[in-house]
């Protein structure tokens, strides 16, 4: 079966701004999202890419236009699959607006419960994420064969979604994971088991240094939709 490598959009103007972007129109990479996007195709050269799926939303097909642009063959699809999760009425408010709502305690720590109002859950968001991925799977192994390699372009959430369900861990669980703005994971797929052998990765390892503010809340509470990164 394939391997697949997630790609994280590049930082985009919401994360900077700390507003849950959800399928918000117009939310665009920023400059240093830019230069993010700008690297991609440097880190993913020595892979023999089968093909490219984007989730709709510009802030990802931003992302990947530096990566078409050197790899003009590269097949291009879209599914809505890997869209965003559907916020609901919490698209386009600011986090820390939100971290007051009683539901951010339950998205927080009881995720397979949490439905946002006029929205989604979060376990239907990870239903339709996974099974994109194993349609897309199939497709790439009966077109290029086992061995091939390609390539997704989605969200934090949606990323960490299809992680939890490669390492077999409960959805409640998948809060403990990171993805920060363009970075890549690898899950290799087999017909016995999933393997996941790169997790966020940036090639960047800034991101662990001390810090004089601190990353998230002193509760440990992880970013819905995902952090912003480092500068």
């Amino acid at each position: 079966m394939p391997t697949l490598i997630l790609v994280r959009h590049g930082r985009s103007t919401a994360n900077t701004a700390g507003v849950l972007a959800g399928w918000t129109p117009g939310i665009a990479l920023d400059d240093h999202g830019a230069a993010q996007a700008a690297a991609l195709p440097a880190r993913l050269a020595a892979l023999p890419l089968a093909a490219a799926v984007a989730s709709p939303l510009q802030r990802c097909r931003e992302t990947l236009a530096p990566l078409l642009d050197t790899r003009p063959a590269l097949p291009l699809h879209t599914d809505e699959r890997i869209g965003e999760c559907h916020y609901g009425d919490w698209s386009g408010r600011k986090l820390a607006e939100l971290a007051d709502e009683p539901l951010m305690t339950v998205v927080q720590q009881h995720p397979s419960a949490a439905a946002f109002p006029g929205g989604e859950s979060v376990r239907a968001m990870q239903a339709r994420a996974v099974e994109a991925v194993r349609d897309w799977n199939a497709r790439i192994e009966e077109q290029h064969g086992a061995g091939a390699v390609y390539l997704m372009c989605s969200h934090g959430d949606i990323i960490k979604a299809v992680v939890a369900d490669a390492l077999g861990m409960h959805l409640d669980l998948f809060q403990r994971i990171s993805v920060e703005p363009c970075s890549v994971t690898a899950i290799r797929y087999t017909p016995l088991r999933p393997f996941v052998v790169r997790l966020g990765e940036t090639g960047d390892l800034g991101s662990l240094a001390p810090r004089e503010e601190p990353r998230q809340e002193p509760s440990g509470q992880a970013t819905v939709g995902g952090d912003a990164g480092t500068p």
